[in-house]
C-alpha cells in the first residue's frame, strides 16, 4: 500500500495505530541517539523518529536522507514527548519500522519554507519547486475552489463549457504544427502549443 493516511491527518486519537506516510523530506535533526524527520505533503507536516538503539541501522538510514527526498515510512503512531502546538500533528510522531527512499533528490536552491530564502528571480526559474511552498499551494487550491464553483453554478442552469483552441506563435519543433496564417502580419503565423511549458 502506498499509504494509508496523509501528513497532515493523525492526531492523538490514531496512538497505537500501525500507518504508512509518504512525501517529501522537510527537514531533518540529529541528536545523537536520536535522528527526527519532518515529513510534508500537501495536507502537512508530521515526525518520524528513529531510535539509534532499537534500530541503527534504519537510524544510520535516515541520517543519509537529504531534502526534498521522496520517502515512504512504515510505523507506529507514538505520543510526542515534546508537543508541537503550533501543527495539528504536533501531538504525536510516527515510531518509524521500515523506511523506503521513494526518489532521490539534489539539494534545492532555496528553502521549501513559507518563508524561503530565495528570491523572486529563482523561485520563478524553479517554479516547480516553489509550488510545494505553503502559501503558493494556498492561493492554487483558493484558485481550483472558485474555478469550480463558477463552472458548477454555470452547469447547474444548463450552461455549456465549450473550450476554444489556443494559438500562439508558431516555434517549429519536431512534431508538425498546424499553422493558421496571421492576418495582421503577412507572412507570420498562429499554431497551436506543442506543449505546457510554452504557455507557463
Amino acid at each position: 500500500m502506498y499509504r494509508t493516511n496523509t501528513c497532515g491527518e493523525l492526531n492523538i486519537h490514531h496512538v497505537g495505530q500501525e500507518v504508512t506516510l509518504c512525501g517529501w523530506l522537510q527537514r531533518s535533526r540529529d541528536l545523537g541517539g536520536m535522528t527526527f524527520i519532518d515529513l510534508r505533503d500537501r495536507y502537512g507536516i508530521t515526525q518520524l523518529a528513529f531510535n539509534m538503539e532499537t534500530n541503527a541501522e534504519l537510524c544510520e538510514k535516515a541520517r543519509k536522507l537529504g531534502r526534498e527526498y521522496v520517502i515512504q515510512a512504515k510505523g507506529v503512531v507514538i505520543e510526542r514527548a515534546s508537543k508541537n502546538t503550533k501543527i495539528p500533528t504536533g501531538e504525536i510522531e510516527i515510531d518509524v519500522k521500515e523506511l523506503n527512499v521513494l526518489n532521490e533528490a539534489k539539494t534545492p536552491p532555496f528553502t521549501i519554507e513559507d518563508n524561503s530564502d530565495g528570491g523572486d528571480d529563482l523561485r520563478m526559474k524553479y517554479r516547480y519547486l516553489d509550488i510545494r511552498r505553503n502559501p503558493v499551494r494556498r492561493n492554487l487550491e483558493l484558485r481550483h475552489r472558485m474555478a469550480m464553483l463558477v463552472r458548477n453554478y454555470l452547469s447547474d442552469r444548463d450552461f455549456l463549457e465549450i473550450e476554444t483552441p489556443m494559438l500562439i506563435k508558431s516555434t517549429p519543433e519536431g512534431a508538425r504544427d498546424f499553422v493558421v496564417p496571421s492576418r495582421m502580419n503577412p507572412g507570420e503565423f498562429y499554431a497551436l502549443p506543442q506543449s505546457p511549458q510554452q504557455s507557463k
